[in-house]
């Protein structure tokens, strides 16, 4: 194996050549333009972005297929406006990168399977929602009422099946993770299940981004778009910041203005404020929060 490291700009080659491929590269042929093994890439490009080179590939195309379908395009004109050679190749990988088929995901959902739970935490109500792949929600709010209803706006005809008594092993993993690094517990984290969230390439870049942001610590738009090396994407950043659905598993709330202040936050700014100074005094819980069910 080849013993040299893959430093942050050998990735961000391979993330390029990635990006800019019509058809999905091979790993061999990544891994021979930049000069490192096929394992070593694989491990150090899955460990930098989250995924393999080729699910990188998958999830820019998927990202482009979900918008277009979202805005009521034709499922045949969206998938190959989105840059996929036949249906056949979409509905192979759909039920990873949509949880369901693209034509389930334009009807709202119909057919998909997605179970959630709720529970209290010391910022309010935590809804966290799986298909069969992965986390496709994690949500905070003040009632499961609340909650629940923007769940059934994102997916109006999914199958919803709450989840409670025992819950199941990945909703479990997601909500004692989330208590773990936040330190409203002293459990360990577990590792999280997969995430089912599809998205642009850029999304992915930006989540992947925040994960990256020491608890305790915030970052500006602008400063987390140059750390991406594009300086004048910082509206870019903010876009998908705000198009974040995984709260506190993606840190976007370790983002803030340019001039310091909070800025908005999907979940809620005092919850975001709350959060921020519990992460700056960490062995300090926030304040717990009335909640009703």
């Amino acid at each position: 194996m080849n013993a040299r490291l893959a430093t942050e700009s050998v990735l961000e080659q391979v993330r390029l050549l990635v990006e800019r491929a019509n058809e999905p590269p091979t790993l061999q042929a990544l891994a021979d333009a930049v000069k490192l093994s096929p394992s070593h890439l694989q491990r150090a490009f899955r460990r930098r972005y989250g995924m393999s080179p080729a699910e990188y590939h998958r999830a820019r195309r998927f990202g482009q297929l979900k918008a277009a379908l979202r805005h009521g395009a034709a499922v045949t004109d969206a998938v190959y406006d989105a840059g996929f050679g036949s249906g056949s190749r979409v509905y192979e990988h759909s039920d990873r990168l949509l949880g369901m088929t693209p034509a389930s995901y334009r009807a709202g959902g119909a057919g998909a399977e997605i179970r959630y739970t709720t529970t209290d935490t010391p910022l309010g109500r935590l809804l966290v929602a799986t298909t069969t792949r992965g986390i496709c929600s994690v949500t905070l709010g003040d009632t499961d009422r609340e909650l629940e209803a923007r769940l059934v706006g994102e997916f109006p005809q999914a199958t919803l099946q709450r989840v409670d008594a025992g819950r199941e092993e990945w909703l479990d993993a997601v909500i004692t993770r989330i208590a773990s690094e936040l330190g409203w517990s002293r459990g360990d984290a577990p590792e999280l299940p997969p995430i089912d969230v599809a998205a642009t390439a850029f999304q992915w870049r930006v989540w992947e981004a925040l994960t990256r942001i020491p608890r305790g610590v915030t970052r500006s738009y602008g400063e987390l778009a140059a750390e991406l090396g594009m300086p004048k994407a910082a509206r870019a950043v903010g876009r998908a910041c705000g198009s974040n659905r995984l709260a506190l598993i993606v840190p976007c709330h370790r983002i803030v203005r340019e001039d310091g202040s909070l800025g908005g936050w999907r979940w809620g700014v005092e919850r975001k404020r709350e959060l921020l100074a519990s992460e700056r005094h960490a062995d300090i819980a926030p304040p717990a929060r009335a909640a009703s069910a």
